[in-house]
């Protein structure tokens, strides 16, 4: 009888097909050290179906996960593209900014590694989170931590509130977020997140024009690195030495009276500006020596960017006098100044120009439809005395 020979049995139908006919007669692939099946070669000579079928479960199987079925259900690919196609709904219309929805789109590509494209949404169950969670904590802290399950809560709610699914995701008792006191703990270990007078004073004499504007801004009206991007030339009254100007993350109303300090390095920093690269940019009070935004954010359908000029020129600052440390940046000024004013002992005004949205019943709120000049003065006046305390005061000694 004659032997057969190898070359006689089934081949692979092209030299990178990714599947090879086992000696069972099976269509296979070893994976992480395990042979997987795809079929009988004899029902599938040219390998279509196995081929669709490794493809289908490759993204759980090079994980290390158990395929699960993906016929008659949602999966994972199909709801983090609904819930990216919200979210940019919302941002083209000027409800979501580009940093938020950067945040939520990375969130997606986390959870797209983790679980899996193909992935059904009705198959995870408790483990497959407490898994993520476990991963999530390894490379952040409580803070980031907490931020993070909220937006990974929220992807499988919009899956529920769309009618995607029949039925909530139930996420199970280990998919929580840190406890108060790791959060409490975590923060005594970073230090508070504020300057203290004598810091910014060199921080204001080490400054380049425009960042020394910017940091008056911060500590005198409690502005951020998105309110100072995007402040209008037509929020500000330098004559009279106001702001008014709403808060761009949320919308609050904002008024803030200025200090001379801030009028004189406003003024020189606007009378510096370079031409804006992009016209519509014309109407903004601060541009980059290039005449770009300080922040900024490209979106496109396949990734977001991110250029922080402001973050990066402070922390060049910082270190430069041996000021930084984790956890420190431009937005401590903010810190700064809600630390400093609530010491003049009237926090509505202090909300009010820090642009505060009211607590949840705070009635009182509602009901306030104007907050008096001289209570905004005297607030900003009190941060003034602390920042440059005349002498013979306690302060000042």
């Amino acid at each position: 009888m004659t032997k057969k020979r190898k070359s006689d049995g089934p081949r692979k139908p092209r030299p990178d097909f990714p599947l090879f006919p086992h000696a069972t007669g099976r269509w296979a692939k070893k994976v992480r050290q395990k042979l997987r099946y795809f079929g009988k070669v004899a029902d599938d000579p040219k390998g279509e179906k196995a081929l669709a079928l490794w493809l289908d479960q490759k993204d759980d199987l090079l994980a290390g996960r158990t395929p699960r079925k993906t016929q008659g259900g949602l999966i994972m690919r199909d709801l983090l593209n609904a819930y990216l196609t919200a979210k940019r709904h919302r941002l083209d219309s000027g409800e979501l900014s580009p940093r938020s929805f950067g945040d939520l789109y990375q969130t997606c590509q986390r959870l797209a590694k983790q679980l899996g494209l193909t992935r059904l949404v009705e198959d995870l169950v408790a483990d497959d989170f407490q898994e993520l969670r476990a991963t999530m904590a390894k490379a952040w802290g409580p803070v980031r931590l907490a931020d993070e399950i909220q937006k990974v809560r929220g992807v499988f709610r919009y899956a529920y509130d769309a009618n995607l699914i029949d039925k909530p995701v139930r996420f199970g008792p280990g998919f929580t977020k840190p406890s108060q006191q790791a959060m409490r703990l975590n923060r005594a270990k970073q230090g508070p997140k504020m300057f203290e007078a004598e810091q910014i004073r060199a921080l204001l004499k080490a400054s380049p024009v425009q960042l020394k504007a910017m940091i008056l801004l911060g500590v005198n009206c409690g502005f951020g690195n998105g309110d100072l991007t995007h402040l209008p030339l037509s929020a500000l009254d330098l004559k009279a030495g106001w702001v008014t100007y709403p808060r761009p993350k949320t919308g609050i109303p904002r008024r803030c009276p200025l200090w001379p300090e801030t009028v004189a390095a406003v003024a020189q920093a606007i009378g510096s500006r370079p031409k804006p690269f992009d016209k519509e940019d014309a109407g903004l009070a601060f541009l980059t020596p290039l005449g770009r935004r300080w922040t900024t954010a490209v979106v496109t359908d396949t990734t977001v960017w991110h250029n922080d000029a402001l973050t990066r020129e402070f922390r060049r600052l910082l270190e430069q006098l041996k000021l930084y440390r984790p956890g420190l940046g431009f937005y401590a000024l903010r810190h700064t100044f809600e630390t400093v004013a609530g010491d003049s002992k009237d926090q509505v005004a202090v909300n009010a120009i820090m642009g505060h949205a009211p607590a949840v019943g705070d009635m009182s709120a509602v009901y306030r439809e104007r907050i008096s000049d001289d209570r905004l003065r005297a607030v900003v006046d009190h941060v003034h005395g602390w920042l440059w305390p005349v002498a013979g005061t306690k302060e000042g000694k």
